[in-house]
């Protein structure tokens, strides 16, 4: 993470995940102090976004706001305390991990997680009405989509540097080809109905 000297501005921290609906790998959360005098152009929902686009402002990104974190959640923990559960305590780390403590916490979604180092605000679709958590979703979707590129060379034949570990068809086809490998979410349903026959 890089973080500068703030300012006097107001310190809102966007906090946001990339990865709770693929079947494999880690779920991904990021949180981000902007820098209202380094503005950046182009910022929203990474979703919204062209892969190229978010790989261009992630630097950015990371160069300009005051503070950023990535915190990657990985899949025995997922496994324990449920993807939601886990996406929660990442949240926490992540905004835990900002050298720069926020004032204010911006959380996409509707759940709140505890322990968290400052006040809190959930933010239902704040990734497309907040720049902060705009910004959180592209540094947690670009570093993820480069983990599963990097996990797909340790586990071959199931795409996910193309799909990054979603249903896709494609995923379908090598998992009931291949079996799950070790980053698969064995507690996700279609994962969960190829274990259970070789249980009994």
């Amino acid at each position: 993470m890089r973080n500068r000297c703030p300012t006097t501005q107001p310190l809102v921290a966007g906090v946001d995940e990339a990865g709770r609906g693929p079947l494999a790998g880690p779920v991904v959360v990021a949180a981000v102090i902007l820098d209202a005098a380094r503005p950046i152009d182009g910022i929203g929902d990474s979703k919204a976004l062209s892969e190229a686009r978010r790989e261009m402002l992630a630097p950015l990104i990371r160069e300009r706001a005051l503070a950023w974190s990535v915190i990657a959640v990985e899949i025995d923990e997922i496994e324990r305390l449920n993807i939601l559960g886990a996406t929660l305590a990442g949240m926490t780390r992540a905004l835990c991990a900002l050298a720069v403590a926020p004032t204010l916490a911006l959380i996409d979604g509707n759940h709140l997680p505890k322990g968290l180092p400052c006040r809190a605000r959930a933010v239902i679709g704040g990734d497309a009405s907040e720049a902060a958590i705009g910004a959180a979703s592209i540094l947690a979707k670009t570093a993820r989509d480069a983990l599963m590129r990097e996990l797909d060379t340790i586990h071959p034949g199931y795409g996910f540097a193309q799909h990054k570990g979603y249903p896709t068809s494609e995923h379908f086809e090598a998992l009931e080809r291949l079996g799950p490998c070790a980053i698969h979410r064995r507690r996700f349903g279609p994962v969960r109905r190829l274990i259970e026959p070789l249980l009994f």
